[in-house]
């Protein structure tokens, strides 16, 4: 009796299993995976890109603790996780897709607290979820 439970159950598992990665294919061939598009415009020559990024350490620490303060707020969506932060004598421009115009004043204040006021360009855009 136990061992057909068992059997019962590994076969339920199996099929869960199998229809959560089928809908991950599906999913995954709705919505292009690369950003192609969004990144020709950082291409531009007076644009400051994240390749721009000075060595300087007070422009790295910078950046990181930017970075840190907006992974740590996980009221954010992946796009916001995911900005570009350039930072150039101190100067930190924010650059890519958030999902709502609260992500982008949310990102720009924490930006603002490390960099301190009127040192943050914000060049981000809000790409709302379809």
């Amino acid at each position: 009796m136990n061992l057909n439970r068992g059997i019962k159950t590994l076969l339920l598992v199996g099929s869960l299993l199998s229809g959560a990665w089928a809908l991950a294919q599906t999913a995954s061939q709705d919505v292009p995976a690369d950003n192609t598009k969004m990144n020709q415009g950082d291409q531009k020559a007076s644009q400051p890109t994240a390749d721009q990024q000075k060595d300087a350490r007070a422009d790295l620490h910078m950046t990181q603790q930017i970075r840190k303060a907006i992974v740590q707020d996980k009221s954010l969506s992946t796009y916001a996780h995911n900005v570009k932060i350039i930072t150039q004598n101190g100067q930190v421009t924010l650059k890519g897709p958030v999902r709502s115009d609260d992500e982008k004043r949310a990102l720009e204040a924490k930006a603002t607290e490390v960099a301190g006021a009127g040192n943050v360009t914000d060049e981000l855009s809000v790409k709302p979820a379809r």
